[in-house]
């Protein structure tokens, strides 16, 4: 996937974040409803996965919102927001079906490649190859950043929360290696 986005997006990191954020709300909607299905199938509680994963899902929503606030992608961008997510969907149900560690093993190394391209972003701006714009007000909102906060802090606060999801990821994986055993 890093080949895809290097290849399509070179240095654009603001246009690749948009289609990489919208693949990246995908596994917390999937894994929280086939987790909430399961809960009710089995008639158990769920130990707090449907919300943690529905809010990974709601998090990476707003990474997305802010990045088009950002870039605002053109018609063929938005397109290819549609069809990657489309077939990353169905493609990431399938696998969560069959096998839920190897999904969220998945997700968390896809979550350290976000890190590092968040990373390499960050550097991006603070060596001036990409401007420190004003922060939309969306991300000011959500994440309760300063008023005047520039797009280092936005990045630097997304860096984080993708950090978080791929230790959730690799824990829920452990969890579940753990409840085979």
């Amino acid at each position: 996937m890093r080949l895809f986005a290097d290849a399509f997006f070179a240095k654009r990191y603001g246009h690749r974040a948009v289609v990489l954020e919208t693949v990246a709300a995908v596994p917390g909607m999937v894994g929280g409803t086939l987790q909430h299905l399961r809960a009710l199938r089995h008639m158990e509680a769920d130990r707090g996965w449907i919300r943690l994963l529905l809010d990974e899902a709601e998090n990476e929503r707003m990474h997305l919102m802010t990045f088009i606030e950002i870039t605002r992608p053109s018609r063929l961008e938005r397109l290819m927001v549609i069809l990657v997510q489309g077939a990353f969907y169905n493609v990431f149900f399938l696998l969560y079906v069959m096998s839920p560690i190897t999904a969220h093993r998945i997700v968390g190394y896809l979550e350290e490649e976000a890190v590092h391209s968040y990373t390499e972003y960050l550097a991006g701006v603070d060596n001036g190859t990409y401007p420190d714009v004003p922060a939309p007000q969306i991300a000011i909102d959500y994440w309760k950043l300063a008023p005047g906060a520039l797009l280092r802090e936005v990045i630097v606060v997304i860096r984080a929360d993708e950090a978080h999801h791929r230790d959730v990821n690799h824990h829920l994986a452990d969890e579940l290696i753990g409840s085979k055993a």
